[in-house]
């Protein structure tokens, strides 16, 4: 009776087993190929794929934006997040559909934004630039096609995707806070800026935390959006790392190469969990 429960389980083990162990194990060994399907190259070479990235200026720059792009999205995840959510669990009229508009940016798929986003971001018939003209009517300014705000566009548009929802996590954790504290606090004549960082700070500074760890892997692997808004142009200026794997593998059919970026991916975004776990169990003791 006891190999029962084991023989149940045993057809999900084997699936779960076929579509996560094996792909990882495929892709471990192909970091190790230079494998080209175009030229039908496919030979065994070691560690030079992973020296190789340290040489590759498309993968520096996928990198150095990679960085960029999660340290700043998140950075305003964290600021405008709970800066939302302070306003969304105050009480006034109309706050239940406020709650439930402000979700629709997250319900959209990041394809549809990044397509929108391309048009809006037009120098001759977008969204932006018509608004700025209003004020400034000889406004004129390519925001894809310059480095620098093509980066900040895109950093835009992921905060206006899924910061809402960062906000609600955020407000779920508000919700648990007592209004007799507060009342305590105003009492001994604390004002509303003194109970934020005494009281609401604190207290919700392990579900803020917590909440960092998945959006910052959500942000290490972004693709759709910069595939839908900019293609990771102008050159190569915002292809995360997650679209220049996706590029080597099926653009250009460079398998090997791709498998070693996915590699390094995968093993930073381990090393990444593991300290934000330690550092939460730190904050649990």
């Amino acid at each position: 009776m006891k190999w029962i429960p084991w023989i149940l389980i045993l057809p999900v083990v084997i699936i779960r087993g076929f579509t996560t162990l094996y792909p990882i194990i495929v892709t471990l060994k192909n970091s190790l190929f230079d494998i080209k399907v175009l030229s039908g190259v496919n030979e065994f070479v070691g560690l030079a794929n992973y020296v190789n990235v340290f040489k590759d200026p498309k993968v520096q720059t996928s990198i150095s934006f990679t960085v960029i792009f999660v340290v700043v999205s998140m950075v305003f995840h964290v600021v405008l997040g709970v800066i939302l959510a302070l306003i969304l669990n105050m009480k006034f009229k109309g706050r239940r559909f406020l709650r439930t508009i402000v979700l629709i940016p997250w319900a959209m798929p990041a394809v549809v934004i990044g397509m929108a986003a391309k048009w809006g971001f037009n120098n001759d018939y977008g969204l932006v630039n018509d608004f700025i003209r209003r004020f400034v009517s000889d406004f004129q300014y390519n925001w894809l096609i310059n480095t620098s705000s093509a980066r900040a566009a895109v950093i835009a548009m992921d905060l206006w995707k899924d910061l809402p929802f960062f906000a609600i996590l955020v407000l779920s954790g508000l919700q648990f806070i007592s209004g007799d504290i507060y009342e305590a606090a105003k009492v001994d004549g604390a004002n509303g800026v003194q109970s934020f960082f005494r009281i609401t700070l604190p207290l919700i500074l392990k579900n803020v935390i917590t909440l960092c760890i998945p959006f910052t892997l959500w942000r290490l692997t972004t693709f759709d959006l910069v595939y839908a808004m900019t293609s990771g142009g102008p050159g190569e200026d915002t292809s995360l790392i997650a679209y220049r794997i996706t590029t080597e593998a099926f653009t250009n059919l460079n398998v090997g190469y791709a498998s070693t970026l996915a590699v390094m991916l995968f093993l930073v975004m381990a090393v990444f969990s593991f300290i934000n776990i330690k550092f939460m169990n730190k904050l649990a003791d």
